[in-house]
């Protein structure tokens, strides 16, 4: 899981956890998934600028996960 700070709260970038539970490969995910490597990267890493809806749909369909499993907000406690 990698963890990216912002102003109030964090991002918790989840796909390659999933992956490695599933045992796929990512070059499996984007051959299945016809999704561009970088973006799958950029997913792992937590170096998205945004997020493409119709792409985090495709890879829950294909792994049977929520949004949740593979990207989550968590705010601040302040």
């Amino acid at each position: 899981m990698v963890k990216l700070k912002i102003e109030k709260g964090e991002y918790l970038f989840k796909l390659e956890d999933v992956l490695k539970k599933k045992n796929i490969s990512i070059n499996k995910l984007m051959r299945d998934t016809n999704t561009d490597f970088k973006v799958l990267k950029r997913m792992m890493t937590g170096e998205l600028v945004r997020f493409d809806i119709f792409v985090v749909a495709r890879l829950c369909d294909y792994l049977k996960c929520k949004i949740t499993d593979i990207i989550e907000y968590v705010p601040s406690k302040k």
